[in-house]
């Protein structure tokens, strides 16, 4: 029986990515399957039914009756949403398992096979379907527009016969994928661009993109994988201590630090911040897991009293969504480049022997196979009825991303050479 793809419109307020595109489409049917996108998904991105129609897809509502099938999606999907799929659904995207427990248990309980984009393993053969790369990309170009547009001044060095201007003094703290994007495009505009990070490979990778490393002599913490771990309490502290003179001599910094199912750390404080000088710009990438800066709300743009005037902080929320067009086209062929490993002539074929599907499936067959999430998903659930409020269960600190904020590799738009290896654009 042929299988059918289908593709959701997203549910989540201000999201306007969709999970697929005309083009990727068109790499769904060549490998044999049906398509069904529901009914205004693409709008958005800019994507017609029309041009859905177009590429080979049937437009479809979403309350209309259907079998098991391959659902794509961008936000992780609600409980309620997973509930309501037909038993021996697969269900391709993003999961954020460590922070949605209730989700997955609604996966077990529904007999849905879950595949977590974002848990992908960190290998080259993962490199075309991996949206934390693609997604990062575009967060970190984003993040330096948005400072650039708060900035209220000229980022390059301007000589004129009536002054100079001074180029804007960049600070980027995290230097994975978002942090090297956003380095690149904060020196494209003229910055003097700046940035730490812990892993003993982010020094080559700063400098290949144009920004000078900023070394704290705090050693390097590395958990395998290209991933930075979390910095223990004391050597968190020393780290703010380090950065509190680089932070006041700073026009603009931008934060990219997050650690999965965990707060993100917390790298520039109050006092740090009130340090700075008048019109000064701070941008939080991980403002909705906690934020790297004291403060900061997510989708909210503060200004905070420092002496003299006042300092600008950005939340970042929904920062990919404001790219969607672009977003959408990178995290539609990864979706497609992950199907094409289970759809073959036609049909559903799950060998659960290739190391990226047992590494990314999270529910199956009626029950959790992945260990790390089985332990959130008790914990928050035991949380969730005692009504404690208690945070679900951590992910390891062998697995977080420290002080960079996504996967920790060069960015397709970066310089080569820098030892990492780089994001290849999905086919």
């Amino acid at each position: 029986m042929t299988i059918h793809v289908r593709v959701r419109a997203e549910s989540s307020p201000g999201e306007k990515r969709v999970a697929a595109t005309p083009d990727s489409v068109k790499k769904l049917l060549a490998a044999g399957a049906t398509v069904e996108v529901e009914s205004g998904a693409g709008l958005g991105s800019l994507i017609t039914d029309a041009a859905y129609e177009a590429a080979g897809a049937r437009i479809v509502d979403r309350d209309q009756a259907r079998s098991p099938g391959i659902l794509f999606h961008v936000r992780p999907l609600t409980p309620g949403e997973i509930a309501a799929l037909p038993a021996g659904t697969v269900t391709i995207g993003t999961l954020d398992a460590f922070q949605n427990p209730a989700a997955v248990a609604a996966a077990r309980d529904a007999n849905v096979t879950s595949f977590a984009l974002d848990l992908l393993p960190r290998i080259s053969r993962a490199q075309s379907m991996d949206v934390l790369s693609s997604q990062a990309l575009l967060a970190g170009y984003r993040l330096v527009t948005l400072a650039a547009d708060a900035f209220g001044r000229m980022f390059g060095m301007t000589m004129t016969a009536a002054g100079t201007l001074a180029p804007a003094r960049v600070l980027v703290l995290g230097a994975g994928v978002a942090g090297l994007q956003a380095i690149a495009t904060a020196k494209r505009l003229g910055g003097v661009v700046s940035a730490n990070d812990v892993r003993a490979a982010s020094a080559d990778e700063v400098r290949s993109v144009g920004g000078t490393f900023i070394d704290l002599d705090l050693g390097t913490a590395e958990a395998g994988g290209g991933y930075a771990k979390e910095l223990a309490e004391d050597r968190a502290r020393r780290q703010q201590e380090l950065l509190a003179p680089h932070i006041a001599a700073s026009d603009i910094v931008i934060t990219t630090a997050a650690v999965p199912g965990r707060t993100a750390p917390r790298l520039v404080t109050a006092d740090m911040v009130a340090a700075m000088k008048p019109g000064s710009v701070l941008v939080d990438l991980a403002a909705e897991s906690g934020g790297n800066i004291e403060g900061s709300v997510p989708g909210e743009r503060r200004s905070l009293p420092v002496a003299g005037g006042a300092v600008t902080l950005i939340g970042a929320r929904d920062i990919q969504s404001d790219l969607a067009p672009d977003a959408s086209k990178l995290y539609a062929m990864n979706c497609a480049n992950f199907a094409a490993l289970i759809v073959k002539g036609g049909e559903l074929v799950l060998d659960f022997d290739d190391e990226l599907l047992s590494g990314s499936v999270v529910a199956r067959d009626g029950a959790i196979v992945t260990e790390r999430v089985a332990a959130t998903v008790e914990v928050g659930l035991a949380s969730a009825s005692r009504g404690s409020g208690a945070e679900p269960q951590k992910e390891p600190a062998s697995a977080g991303r420290g002080s960079g904020a996504e996967p920790q590799k060069e960015p397709a738009s970066a310089s080569r050479g820098s030892g990492a290896e780089p994001q290849k654009e999905p086919a």
